[in-house]
């Protein structure tokens, strides 16, 4: 069997939903479509600064709380 070059799915016996399915598996494995929304739009450099270091705040927030005790229950 040879390899189809890029993305694309053989279909076998005109089962268009089997080939369309395994399509869909294909672009979400290889991230296309989270690549072209990141890139829908600019955003600028201090924005995204921004966004990175409220991002990087909220995951050390999250992980505080996952070390945190649980409160007690008497």
């Amino acid at each position: 069997m040879n390899k189809l070059p890029g993305r694309s799915v053989i279909v076998n016996d005109g089962n268009i939903e089997k080939a369309l399915r395994k399509f869909k598996k294909k672009v979400q494995a290889s991230n296309v479509l989270n690549d072209l929304r990141l890139k829908e739009h600019f955003v600028k450099p201090t924005i995204e600064r921004k966004l990175k270091k409220s991002a990087a705040k909220n995951r050390w927030r999250k992980y505080l709380a996952d070390q945190s005790l649980p409160p007690k229950l008497y």
